[in-house]
């Protein structure tokens, strides 16, 4: 029960994310948000390592790997996410990336030979099917993709592409190490681009929004990746994917409540359509040798 309710914590801080990101976007430009919050972020892990004696050297050859994932999962996914969520409610939002397990699915089986059975498939397009209604959102059966949605279907494949890279990274290295360096490379990735891009941003916010950066990074991208790496150990892969379909649900309450978005049966009807799908593609029987990878791959999930 105690890593029940460790991962329900878990889960409502990584839904909570999307309103935090959406009310911090008022205050900070996108990219300059995202390179503070990797900042904070960074410096949480590295000292969590140097405390927990965790801390070890790599190897150029696994240096090497590092670089792809920084690039994907980490600067692709952060500038993709934080520039959508400029034109996409906070439920709009983790509705599309609450596809990320059956897209990692799909990449898992292009490229690295895993199976994809016939119960995934059924699931992806119960879950897709769920993303068409919510994109489509009450304008008829004309499919329009807003540049909104359009980032966060960006930022869904990134994130999913950057499971499997980390997967194959740490099979040579401990999920937490890997996680803990990936997101400085990050940091380092996306600092320079957030000054290129965002040259003349003024930044000026009150203290408060400072604490609540802050606070953020430090529980969602710190605190949570430490506590959910934990529970995966107690309780296994498949038990703790489940907790992450709530998600979408903490995110359209807490949206509806914090930041006054509406709900509309079309959103709720989506997301019930996207938690059975998932549902159904992932949570299946597994073998101990199976069960022993996934523990691996769920390690490094998180927002």
């Amino acid at each position: 029960m105690r890593s029940y309710l460790l991962l329900l914590f878990c889960a409502s801080l990584y839904g909570s994310n999307f309103v935090l990101g959406s009310l911090l976007l008022q205050a900070f430009p996108a990219l300059h948000l995202s390179a503070y919050r990797l900042a904070v972020s960074s410096v949480f892990l590295l000292v969590y390592l140097i405390v927990t004696r965790r801390w070890v050297r790599v190897s150029l050859r696994d240096a090497v790997y590092f670089i792809p994932y920084a690039l994907v999962g980490m600067l692709l996914h952060q500038v993709t996410f934080f520039t959508g969520l400029r034109t996409v409610d906070a439920t709009t939002a983790s509705l599309i990336l609450s596809l990320s397990p059956i897209c990692t699915a799909l990449f898992a089986r292009l490229f690295l030979k895993e199976p994809f059975t016939l119960r995934m498939t059924m699931g992806s397009v119960v879950a897709f099917a769920g993303v068409f209604f919510v994109v489509v959102n009450g304008a008829g059966f004309m499919l329009r993709i807003s540049s909104g949605i359009g980032w966060m279907l960006i930022c869904m494949l990134a994130f999913s592409g950057s499971v499997v890279l980390m997967k194959k990274l740490t099979e040579r290295i401990e999920p937490l190490v890997a996680t803990a360096y990936s997101t400085m490379l990050g940091f380092i990735a996306v600092l320079p681009v957030s000054i290129w891009i965002e040259p003349h941003a003024e930044i000026r916010p009150h203290y408060v929004w400072w604490l609540v950066l802050i606070g953020s990074a430090l529980l969602i991208q710190g605190l949570c990746a430490v506590v959910w790496n934990a529970q995966i150990h107690q309780v296994g892969a498949a038990t703790a994917s489940l907790f992450l379909n709530l998600q979408p649900f903490v995110a359209m309450v807490s949206g509806y409540f914090i930041l006054g978005t509406p709900i509309s049966y079309i959103q709720v009807a989506g997301s019930v359509l996207i938690i059975c799908g998932v549902i159904l593609a992932t949570f299946q029987r597994r073998s101990k040798r199976t069960a022993h990878a996934d523990q691996l791959h769920m390690s490094v999930v998180k927002r």
